[in-house]
C-alpha cells in the first residue's frame, strides 16, 4: 500500500507524466485508466508496474486480478495519492507503467505496396493520438515522424489512441527531408498534403503502388524542402473553409489511400 507522496514509484510517475525526455531516457511510458491497462495487457505491452486504489479493485475486481497476475509489480495506492499523480480529469483508479514500444521500422523493411502518413513537427497530441487511432481502424501500414513532432508517448498522445500507440508501427526520423528522398529510390509514390485549390485533388490521384503523403505543422505546413521534392495533393474544401485540422486532413487522406 502506497501512502506517500513521497515514495520513488510515485516520484518515478510524476516525472514520466510530464517529461518526454524522462521517458526518453526511461523507456517507460503510462497507460491510465481500465480500458487502456486491459488493453496494454491485451496487446502484449510489459507492464512494468500496475497502481489501483481499493475503490477501482471492488469495482474492476476481475479485470485489476488478470492485471496484476500480468504485470512485473502492483501496487494499492490510496485515494489521495492517485488523485495527485493522476492525469485525468475523472480518475478511474487504475494506471499501468508499460516498457517503451519496440514496433518500429525501418525504410529497408517497409512493405513496399504499403501505404504511409509521414508527419513534420505535429504538436497537437491530440492531433497525433487521432491519428494514430485513425490509421489503426483503416489499416495504415505506419506512421513516419520527424523527430521534432511531440512525444508519441505523451500520456494526452496514448488516450487519444484509445490504444492504437499499442500496434501501429511507427518509424521516428532525425531527418524527415531525408528519408523522404531516399524511400523514392524504394519506389515509394511521394506526396504532399497543402491547402492549395489549384492543387491535385487527392480524388484524382490512384494510389496503385507504395505511396507516402506528408502532413505538416498545425500552423506552419510542410517545409518548402519537403514540398519540392513530392508531388502536391490537396483536399477540395467549399465555403471560406482555407485548411482543416491536421487530424481531420489526416484521416480523409487515408481513406483515399485505401479506398
Amino acid at each position: 500500500m502506497i501512502t506517500s507522496k513521497d515514495n520513488d514509484l510515485i516520484k518515478q510517475i510524476s516525472r514520466l507524466l510530464g517529461s518526454a525526455k524522462f521517458r526518453q531516457e526511461k523507456k517507460l511510458f503510462i497507460a491510465e485508466g481500465l480500458r487502456l491497462s486491459v488493453d496494454a495487457m491485451e496487446s502484449n505491452i510489459n507492464i512494468k508496474y500496475l497502481l489501483y486504489t481499493s475503490k477501482a479493485k471492488e469495482k474492476y475486481i476481475e479485470e485489476i486480478q488478470k492485471l496484476q497476475l500480468y504485470s512485473q509489480n502492483s501496487y494499492e495506492v490510496s485515494e489521495k495519492i492517485y488523485n495527485n499523480i493522476s492525469d485525468t480529469s475523472t480518475p478511474q483508479g487504475v494506471m499501468c507503467v508499460c516498457k517503451t514500444i519496440d514496433n518500429s521500422f525501418s525504410l529497408s523493411t517497409m512493405d513496399r505496396i504499403g501505404k504511409y502518413i509521414a508527419l513534420e513537427h505535429i504538436q497537437d497530441p491530440s492531433n497525433l493520438g487521432n491519428i494514430l487511432r485513425t490509421a489503426e481502424a483503416l489499416g495504415i501500414s505506419g506512421i513516419i515522424m520527424s523527430d521534432n513532432c511531440c512525444d508519441i508517448y505523451s500520456p494526452k498522445v496514448v488516450r487519444g489512441s484509445m490504444g492504437a500507440v499499442f500496434r501501429v508501427p511507427f518509424l521516428i526520423t532525425d531527418d524527415f527531408l531525408k528519408f523522404m528522398v531516399e524511400s523514392k529510390k524504394y519506389n515509394f509514390s511521394i506526396y504532399s498534403a497543402v491547402p492549395n485549390r489549384n492543387t491535385k485533388s487527392v480524388t484524382e490521384v490512384s494510389f496503385d503502388k507504395g505511396v507516402i503523403v506528408a502532413i505538416g505543422n498545425e500552423g506552419n505546413g510542410l517545409t518548402k524542402e519537403v514540398i519540392n521534392v513530392s508531388e502536391s495533393i490537396t483536399i477540395r474544401m467549399g465555403g471560406k473553409a482555407e485548411s482543416l485540422n491536421a487530424a481531420a486532413a489526416a484521416s480523409i487522406l487515408m481513406w483515399e489511400m485505401l479506398r
